[in-house]
Formats: structure tokens, C-alpha cells, sequence
């Protein structure tokens, strides 16, 4: 039985405290400002290539940004941060990171070493309902934003009179990389902690956070042609990573519940919920199945041929970059890919 996914996200970084600690002690800087570096360089860590694109977007050549997770086939979940990341997150000027428990690693390394670094977390950014104008369907049910995490010219999605059904809050999807609201929130934000921290480059950050708005129409354009065409839909998934995607898209996500759920919670789904997922696929009762390669096993392998041997299309949704793309190439090339698999299966 696998264990739940926070819980294997927490339990990845259980060993590394000792370790880090004496790491940290050689590699540390000594400049106690909360910088990062002693030569005032601004260092920007993300847990995953994807924020780092996201946070590079936003830095353009003004700042450094290194990425801890960058292997297209490694999961996040399970990752095992090392000494050497921990040194580079107690270095770090601004860490970006997921959040949630999704990235736990970070969580426990800026604990453990007790370092008072600027950070971005997208998960809070979500729940604290800012939002933009790139996608409906939104409700963020934490209130307002934090103090100082508003960006010029965007609104709170959760303000009274703007809450839409489609979130599930009672708990959250972690996977809000596909939910393009989030990421604007987050290169906005980068851009504020960066002003901060380098006011000589204010107008340049957050000028590129606009042109990483404006590009993020780029992939709702997509999205919109695809519940112009599609709405309605049904597809499956082999786990909940595509929800925002699928939501945004207007597609009815008809994977059986207890399926999904044993899937988040990092259990095998019953024998009942595996042969009613098959069913769903042998019967053609979805058009497209979408599916994750980075968590993939026994059960999620199965899924997948069948719904090849049915003739059904597979999408792949990932959790890292692959090699050579964007963040915005990205969820572009992944939205044309959804778009079509389900122009072929109409």
C-alpha cells in the first residue's frame, strides 16, 4: 500500500535534517540578512522547474533561478531533498514553491534551519482567493489575499458576489500549476517580492509578470476553443492532476470517485473501483483518458491499455517541465494535445 502523498512527501525529507544541518554549517552563507548571498545577487529557489519557469519569466537576467526537481520522470510527492538543497533554500533570497504538502521538503528545510527567507507559495496564493481575469469558475473560499499579495489591476476571485462553483475547497487540489489563475498570482507575486527586495529593477519585474499575463491568454484560448467544441465531454483521469484543465475546458471528469480518491490518498482503489473504471473505459463512456506517467503503477498502467485497446486517446499530464519547453509552451502544448484527442474521438 502506498502511503498518502503528503505523508510520503513529509517522510522524504525525515532523514534529511541531520544531514542538512551540517551541510548547512559549511555551506551557509554568512551574510544573516535574509539575502541570501553576501554580494547583495539575487538567488531565486524553486521546488520545481515549474515555478522556476514561472519565477524566471518574471526575473528575466536580473536574478539567478535554480530549480530542484527537474527530471521529467520524477514525482514531487516522493521526492528526498539533499544537503545540497538545503543549502541552497537556506541561501535563497526568494524560495517558490507549490505548498500544500505537495513540496513538503521546503516546508521542513526553512524550519529546520530557521531561516528568514522571502517565499511565494501558490497553494496559499490559491486558497487566499486572488485571482484574474484568465479563468471563471473559481471558488476561493479563504477570504481575501494577504496583505500585499494583490497585484495591480487584478481582483480577488473570492470578493463578495465572485464565487463560482468548480473548486472543491474542502480539499483542495493540489495541482494548481494547471490552473492558470494561480500561476498569474504567483509571477505577480514574484514580481512584488522582487521589488522589493531589488527596487532598481521594480518596473522590469513586474512589466514581465504583465507579458506572462498577456501569454497566458495564449493557453485560455485554447481552453476556450475546446468548451466551444467539447463542453460537456466526459473524460477520465488515472489521478486528479488535469482537474483544472478539465474544469477550465468545460469537460464532465466521469472517473469514478472512490477511484480518485484512493488515488489521492495514496491507497490502492478497490477492486470494485478499478473494474468500474475499466468498465468505463471498455464501454467508450469517455472520450479521452488523461494520464500520469510520473506516478504511474500497476493499476494507473492497466487504465492506460485499456483505454488504448478501446481505442480511446491518452493524454499525458505531467507535474515537471519537459526538457525545452516553458511554462507557457507547456500548458499550451498540453491543451492542444487534449483538444486533439477529443477532436479524433469525435
Amino acid at each position: 500500500m502506498r502511503l498518502p502523498r503528503r505523508m510520503r512527501a513529509a517522510t522524504a525529507t525525515v532523514g534529511l535534517t541531520c544531514a542538512a544541518a551540517l551541510t548547512l554549517a559549511a555551506c551557509g552563507s554568512d551574510s544573516g540578512d535574509g539575502a541570501g548571498t553576501g554580494s547583495g545577487e539575487i538567488r531565486i529557489v524553486a521546488s520545481t522547474n515549474v515555478w522556476g519557469s514561472v519565477a524566471q519569466a518574471v526575473a528575466g537576467d536580473r536574478a539567478q533561478v535554480q530549480s530542484l526537481i527537474t527530471e521529467p520522470s520524477a514525482d514531487p510527492h516522493s521526492y528526498e531533498a539533499s544537503p545540497a538543497d538545503a543549502a541552497a533554500i537556506s541561501d535563497a533570497t526568494l524560495v517558490v514553491y507549490n505548498g500544500g504538502g505537495y513540496d513538503q521538503f521546503v516546508d521542513d528545510i526553512l524550519e529546520s534551519t530557521g531561516t528568514d527567507t522571502a517565499t511565494v507559495d501558490a497553494l496559499a496564493l490559491f486558497e487566499s482567493g486572488t485571482g484574474s481575469d484568465l479563468e471563471d469558475g473559481h471558488d476561493h473560499s479563504g477570504g481575501t489575499a494577504p496583505e500585499g499579495d494583490t497585484h495591480e489591476g487584478e481582483t480577488h476571485a473570492a470578493e463578495e458576489g465572485d464565487a463560482h462553483a468548480g473548486h472543491d475547497h474542502s480539499g483542495i487540489n493540489e495541482h494548481v500549476w494547471y490552473d492558470l489563475a494561480a500561476a498569474d498570482a504567483v509571477a505577480h507575486t514574484v514580481a512584488d517580492r522582487l521589488a522589493e527586495l531589488d527596487p532598481a529593477g521594480a518596473d522590469t519585474y513586474r512589466a514581465n509578470a504583465e507579458a506572462f499575463h498577456s501569454q497566458l491568454h495564449e493557453v485560455t484560448d485554447v481552453t476556450a476553443e475546446i468548451a466551444a467544441a467539447h463542453a460537456n465531454t466526459p473524460v477520465a483521469q488515472t489521478e486528479s492532476i488535469g482537474y483544472y484543465l478539465v474544469t477550465s475546458a468545460k469537460l464532465e471528469d466521469r472517473t469514478p470517485a472512490d477511484f480518485t480518491d484512493a488515488v489521492e490518498n495514496g491507497t490502492d482503489p478497490s477492486p470494485a473501483a478499478i473494474a468500474a473504471t475499466r468498465q468505463l473505459l471498455l464501454d467508450k463512456q469517455v472520450a479521452v483518458l488523461l494520464h500520469n506517467p510520473q506516478t504511474e503503477d500497476k493499476v494507473s498502467r492497466d487504465m492506460r491499455a485499456t483505454a488504448e485497446s478501446a481505442g480511446i486517446p491518452v493524454v499525458e499530464v505531467v507535474e515537471t517541465l519537459p526538457a525545452g519547453v516553458d511554462y507557457i509552451q507547456w500548458q499550451k502544448q498540453t491543451a492542444e494535445a487534449l483538444a486533439a484527442a477529443l477532436d479524433a474521438a469525435r
